[in-house]
């Protein structure tokens, strides 16, 4: 079934990890894909992977943190395949410091990309898809977005506020055929997460560790969360508005133990 056939869909930091394999099943679903991502090789390898799969993508280098770069990635994208009707901000980078330690450079790194970054994206396709009357834009958040773990600061404010922009934007646009919405992934098992393990005294202890504390006994594969995004970029999820779907294997719903 290819649900996206004949879609646009923007999908940011989809180099690897989360990212890529929503860009993947976005092709796979039919869409043409716009891999909007900071490291270029990266970005490329993906587009070629796709396209060499039977797919339609392109590289397109974004820092989402600097509006221009956005904006130069939107009106490339408009010139060379046409108005979006997707948006993915997946892009993010997890900052974690002491409150009142930490250098004010990376609380405002934190927020340019986890952030900002997402509505830098939002507010450049959203004329084209209210022109068009239709379109979907999904947030990558985290179970970050709505627990708290201590030692984790500022990541979970700029989660927090992410959630506060997909709801916001969500009931702003809804009349008008904009379909917003977040997944909050929980522990996946993407390329940073295996860096974490390795850098670990001893990296298979430390992956288990992890996985004890998951009720489902593993880490999520990114797969499943790109399953979640397709869904949310159909036309099958158009009466879930402001929504944010929590793909964690039930880490969050546990009580302590």
């Amino acid at each position: 079934m290819q649900r996206l056939a004949g879609r646009l869909a923007i999908v940011t930091g989809a180099g690897s990890g989360i990212g890529e394999a929503i860009a993947r099943r976005f092709a796979a679903e039919g869409a043409r894909v716009v891999i909007a991502e900071i490291g270029p090789a990266a970005g490329e390898r993906v587009a070629r992977d796709i396209v060499a799969g039977g797919g339609t993508a392109i590289a397109v280098p974004t820092d989402v943190a600097e509006p221009d770069s956005v904006a130069m990635m939107v009106e490339r994208v408009r010139a060379e395949l046409g108005a979006p009707d997707i948006l993915v901000n997946n892009a993010g980078i997890a900052v974690f410091g002491d409150p009142l330690a930490m250098p004010a450079a990376d609380w405002r790194r934190c927020m340019a990309v986890d952030l900002d970054g997402a509505w830098y994206c939002c507010r450049a396709v959203l004329p084209a898809m209210l022109e068009k009357g239709r379109g979907a834009i999904v947030n990558i958040a985290s179970n970050h977005a709505f627990q708290v773990m201590k030692s984790t600061f500022p990541y979970p404010v700029a989660k927090h506020g992410l959630l506060g922009l997909t709801r916001s934007l969500a009931l702003e646009y809804a009349d008008r055929g904009i379909a917003v919405n977040a997944i909050s992934p929980g522990y996946i098992e993407t390329p940073l997460t295996l860096a974490q393990f390795a850098a670990a005294p001893d990296p298979a202890a430390a992956r288990r560790a992890v996985e004890r504390r998951q009720p489902v006994g593993r880490l999520g594969w990114p797969e499943e969360i790109a399953a979640v995004a397709a869904l949310l970029a159909s036309d099958e999820a158009r009466f879930i508005i402001g929504a944010n779907i929590v793909v964690d294997g039930g880490v969050t719903i546990r009580m302590y133990e």
